[in-house]
């Protein structure tokens, strides 16, 4: 059966079309990443701009005709952190119901959470107690549990407000951004944080799973890469305290040099600095939880890859 997601977040919209099978695995037919940032000055105004949704429904054009291509048997459009806290919301739902003919689903904090696990574990092969970081451009989501893909067993999830647009529009206003501007944003970060180990537990874990485009692009730059390269990204395993030191090198770089790094996508250069604080914060709380824990994973298959598998179980 051929499915499609659809998952927009505060940053970006992203299209997975892919050959579903009986196991639950997917064979890539097309996928594309679009920067629109749907999300622009919802944390101030808590309402999309029209520029915004001039630029998100322009990337749902194209994805409508990609979708027309292919023998589509179900289709899930995912609408995150943005959607959820904007009040014109429903000018949104429906430009997206007159361009694809399908209704987007606002997907809560939790159940971004589930999916993003599903993503994330959907080629495990063990048990190990692992903790999935989705973070997005306006929420961060702390996911733990074990198993793989739809049939894990989770043993706890929490969405936080907290992402690299947001953090951007709230605290990182300076290029480069000042040393009180950094304090802030780890302050605000480590509270988040906190929530998530009250909420979920961060003890006991085995295995530290990031997903999404700031995890990814942090990733990149741990492992050296000249240009962006998913497939050396996908599942590798790094020293926490390599990650750590990338994730610091971005934040502290200006933006000019970060438009120089050829990994770096043009629409995460303003936003990455927030994100990579961000994932170093959680990175520190979870080895001093964890010690004996020293290394973590980027994951390219997410919430996307969990929202096409959900779109093919309805369609069943």
């Amino acid at each position: 059966m051929i499915a499609a997601g659809i998952d927009c977040g505060t940053n970006s919209i992203r299209l997975l079309i892919a050959e579903v099978r009986e196991d639950e695995s997917l064979e890539e037919l097309d996928r594309r990443t679009r920067i629109v940032r749907l999300g622009q000055g919802v944390d101030a105004t808590g309402a999309f701009a029209p520029e915004a949704l001039e630029r998100t429904f322009a990337a749902v054009d194209e994805y409508a005709e990609a979708l027309r291509s292919h023998d589509v048997a179900g289709l899930l459009f995912g609408a995150t952190s943005a959607t959820r806290d904007a009040s014109n919301r429903e000018e949104f739902l429906e430009g997206v119901r007159s361009r694809l003919g399908v209704t987007p689903r606002v997907i809560s904090g939790e159940e971004e959470a589930r999916l993003s696990f599903t993503g994330a574990t959907a080629a495990s092969s063990d048990e190990a107690r692992t903790l999935v970081v989705d973070l997005g451009g306006g929420s961060t989501e702390f996911v733990v549990g074990r198993g793989r893909g739809a049939e894990a067993v989770l043993d706890g999830a929490l969405s936080t407000d907290m992402g690299c647009v947001r953090f951007t529009e709230r605290f990182l206003r300076s290029d480069p951004p000042t040393a009180p501007e950094i304090e802030a944003a780890r302050a605000a970060a480590r509270e988040k944080i906190a929530e998530a180990e009250a909420a979920v537990g961060l003890t006991g874990l085995e295995r530290v799973v990031g997903v999404a485009g700031t995890v990814t692009t942090v990733m990149a730059a741990a492992l050296g890469l000249g240009a962006y390269d998913r497939s050396a990204i996908h599942d590798a395993p790094r020293p926490i305290a390599e990650v750590r030191k990338a994730a610091m090198d971005l934040l502290a770089r200006p933006r000019s040099e970060r438009e120089a790094l050829r990994f770096m996508h043009p629409g995460r250069v303003d936003v990455i600095g927030a994100g990579a604080l961000i994932f170093d914060a959680v990175l520190e709380r979870v080895q001093e939880l964890n010690p004996g824990l020293s290394e973590v994973r980027a994951s390219e298959t997410d919430i996307l890859d969990g929202l096409t598998l959900k779109a093919a179980e309805e369609a069943r």
